[in-house]
């Protein structure tokens, strides 16, 4: 019997897409011969996935889970919206958001991380033909803290810690533990609605910043004021800017009018001890994939013509 090696495993999974263990039951089955373990895998509909690849996946679901110090966040990706409600799919992701837990953010590290007796990475494969769209494991971003609550929170959950807007919210404080699990869950609501950009003023990118007064420097160099009035205006716009886009610098959203900082500075008191809001993720399903624009119009034109 011929051996079966990792590089010929390795060979029939990038010319299939079927996951591990198939590739080497194939293997095995066809004494390592990779055209008819390839073929093998055909009939048992365990290569779908290789058609599946290059199609567009922007929508599936994004997964959230905390437990005390630690949160985790990851986005998984399919075709259609049909999928987020497919039993398999939400187990999955559900579990792949447990298992990230301990995979410290690192996408990679989760895909051959185990889940069950194959790794996360080709149980989605399996997934893929086993459901017929295309799927990926997009991202993953593990929040944790020394001493405080990490609390997490699911906009409009399809099912608890499954939807479409996925925060984290890290606190770091020795105060009372229910009430920093409190403001960590109003924080995170917070997060939902502004989507504001980093935690405070000095966290924000410099390319950020330089890109935004450039902006600003042209629009107020339109008025025709001079020199050190534009400057003045600059300055007046950029505070504007960090008002609207920095955590901490954002009027809260659950009452409208205190701004956030005065709000951690009030929790504080009430827990007893100094809070540090220590990071937070948004995840938006989709966000940043360009979607393929379908013109069902001029399909059935063709068709009709063809």
């Amino acid at each position: 019997m011929a051996e079966i090696t990792a590089q010929l495993v390795k060979e029939l999974r990038e010319k299939t897409g079927a996951g591990m263990m198939d590739c080497k039951k194939a293997l095995a089955e066809t004494k390592g011969d990779i055209e008819e373990a390839s073929d093998w895998l055909r009939k048992k509909g365990l290569s779908a996935a290789a058609k599946k690849s290059g199609r567009i996946a922007a929508e599936g679901l994004v997964g959230v889970a905390a437990k005390g110090t630690k949160g985790a966040v990851v986005e998984v990706n399919a075709e259609t919206d049909f999928v987020a409600r497919n039993d398999k799919f939400q187990d999955f992701v559900k579990a792949a958001t447990e298992i990230a837990l301990d995979a410290g953010g690192d996408i990679e590290k989760l895909k051959t991380a185990k889940m069950g007796a194959k790794s996360v990475g080709d149980t989605l494969t399996d997934l893929v033909a086993t459901i017929g769209e295309n799927m990926n494991l997009r991202r993953s971003t593990v929040l944790s803290v020394g001493q405080g609550v990490v609390a997490s929170y699911m906009h409009n959950a399809l099912t608890p810690g499954l939807g479409r807007i996925g925060v984290l919210v890290a606190l770091e404080s020795a105060g009372n533990a229910a009430k920093l699990q409190e403001l960590a869950h109003k924080l995170s609501l917070h997060v939902a609605a502004a989507n504001p950009i980093s935690v405070s003023t000095a966290e924000v990118p410099a390319a950020t910043v330089e890109r935004e007064r450039n902006i600003l420097t042209e629009q107020a160099q339109a008025s025709g004021r001079p020199p050190e009035v534009i400057a003045k205006m600059v300055e007046g716009r950029l505070r504007k800017f960090y008002e609207e886009s920095v955590l901490l610098e954002q009027v809260f959203v659950v009452d409208g009018e205190t701004k956030v900082a005065k709000v951690v500075e009030q929790a504080a008191k009430e827990a007893g001890s100094p809070i540090k809001v220590a990071g937070f993720v948004r995840y938006a399903l989709g966000e940043g994939i360009e979607k393929k624009q379908e013109d069902f119009a001029a399909e059935v034109a063709a068709q009709v013509k063809g």
